[in-house]
């Protein structure tokens, strides 16, 4: 039995203000969209709570909660938004009216010179047994929002490439956090939030299972959160209004050093994913210890 112990005095404290609110739906009704809807209170429960499983990696169910985020946008608000800012943006209207994909191939890759970004692509697409395609790959671009959801689905791993941040855990923790305040920084509030929706979910989730379940995974998250947002502070402008075309043939420390970008490039992170992933061969090996 646990010491710890919730009083009426603490929760008098807190729930003092609480009110009763009548209704006379037979269902549950709240004044959040995102409350009434049946499946997204199932998966954000039971992504927040759960472990990350062997026979449920901590990926799963990412398409079905943005396709409900998606669902409940207020659409005429989000290209009114859009409009606005490309009117406040000149590098954002550019961005759209370009509409440059970063949809690259082998083939034209395979020719760059080591040390550019090109190289590095042609390397990822080749080796690594991932694609660069990897959400909305059925979007066909015909405006700026489907060129928006295309593109930034194009360019996920590029930012690892240039920003030094890993595909692992504090890697992927950081270039979250990063690109959320470069966001922020540079975009009306309400369009920024649009922007980091589904980025906002994915923190919040595995914060939590961190917290819960992977102590030092939890640390790294912290230090992660702390640098990737220190870099995306500093960005010349958020990576994805980068036209990375512009790019392939440039060597990728050239790249950092016209937008800013901080790399971290000492591995520190390398190891992380055995920290919370338990369909890793090496989950559970410790990777540090706290200072004394």
């Amino acid at each position: 039995m646990s010491e710890a112990k919730i009083g009426d005095a603490d929760r008098a404290y807190f729930n003092g203000n609480i009110r009763k609110v009548e209704t006379e739906s037979s269902v549950l009704v709240s004044s959040s969209k995102y409350l009434n809807h049946p499946m997204l209170r199932s998966l954000i429960s039971q992504e927040m709570l759960r472990r990350n499983g062997p026979d449920l990696p901590n990926t799963a169910y990412i398409p079905e909660v943005a396709q409900i985020l998606h669902d409940l946008e207020d659409m005429q608000q989000v290209i009114t938004l859009f409009e606005m800012e490309k009117r406040r943006l000149p590098q954002f209207a550019k961005w759209l009216e370009k509409r440059s994909l970063s949809n690259f191939t082998l083939a034209e890759t395979k020719d760059c010179a080591p040390g550019t970004l090109g190289a590095a692509i042609h390397d990822f697409m080749a080796n690594s047994g991932y694609q660069l395609d990897l959400f909305f790959q059925e979007i066909q671009v015909v405006n700026d929002f489907t060129f928006y959801l295309r593109q930034t689905a194009l360019t996920h791993d590029i930012e690892h490439m240039v920003t030094g941040f890993g595909p692992n855990h504090g890697g992927e923790v950081a270039l979250i956090s990063a690109n959320m305040h470069a966001k922020a920084r540079y975009f009306v509030p309400e369009l920024s939030n649009f922007f980091s929706r589904i980025a906002y979910y994915l923190k919040a989730k595995t914060v939590m299972k961190d917290a819960l379940f992977y102590p030092e995974a939890m640390v790294v998250n912290l230090e992660a959160e702390f640098i990737g947002a220190q870099q995306g502070r500093n960005w010349k402008y958020p990576l994805m209004l980068v036209d990375w075309r512009e790019y392939v043939n440039v060597q990728i420390e050239d790249i950092r050093r016209e937008l800013n970008i901080t790399p971290v490039i000492d591995g520190r992170w390398d190891e992380t994913n055995r920290l919370c992933n338990e369909d890793d061969p090496n989950y559970g090996v410790p990777l540090m210890e706290a200072a004394e």
